[in-house]
């Protein structure tokens, strides 16, 4: 559960790269830092991203461009992207980032703790995620198999038991971000598929 995972850090100038990995080096996550877009796009393509720090403003291919190529392949499509600002562009950019499907839109310069917390947030919803990935799998062969099935209750009861941590700590994540309505739908999302695998798995058991 407490895995490492990897988090993109994407803006055309050094210092603030710099600057991003200062403020999230205390998270003891794998950083990995883009100096643009299609930089940004070819890392993508060879890694899972927790989550994408997206600056807004760059050359060429800007931050839009690039959550829209993101948003746009089913490999990326629903890594979480927090669009970074260094000018207050107003509600209409806002508006725009959200648009192309981002969960969040910081304008520079930004407090390193709330920072921080947004991205550890992300941290446990990736960690969640890939654990429901694997016990999802481990279902599958159990089903697959009867004999293998009337074999293993102990494992079905150590898998009911992860399961039941899942949705206590997505319920714990979603009383904490209620006035984040980026963060509050991607928690949604996959308590809802939580939720589906508990009814899944109430079925394989009866």
């Amino acid at each position: 559960m407490n895995r490492q995972v990897k988090i993109l850090l994407v803006d055309d100038k050094e210092e603030n790269l710099i600057a991003l990995d200062a403020v999230l080096r205390p998270l003891q996550q794998r950083l990995f830092k883009a100096r643009s877009g299609q930089d940004a796009m070819k890392l993508m393509l060879r890694h899972d991203f927790a989550v994408v720090l997206l600056d807004v403003l760059m050359p060429g291919m800007d931050g839009f461009e690039t959550a829209a190529h993101i948003k746009r392949l089913d490999q990326t499509r629903d890594v979480p992207i927090i669009f970074l600002t260094g000018t207050d562009t107003g509600s209409g950019a806002a508006f725009r980032g959200y648009a192309v499907g981002a969960v969040d839109y910081i304008t520079k310069p930004f407090d390193p703790w709330v920072l921080r917390s947004k991205v550890t947030v992300f941290i446990e919803l990736f960690r969640k995620n890939a654990v429901l990935q694997e016990q999802t799998a481990l279902l599958c062969d159990l089903v697959q198999n009867d004999t293998v099935l009337s074999r293993n209750s102990r494992t079905l009861s150590d898998f009911a038991d992860r399961l039941s941590a899942v949705e206590a700590r997505l319920a714990g994540l979603a009383g904490t971000c209620s006035g984040d309505e980026g963060l509050r739908d991607t928690i949604k999302d996959l308590a809802d598929q939580v939720a589906a695998m508990r009814a899944g798995f109430d079925t394989v058991r009866r």
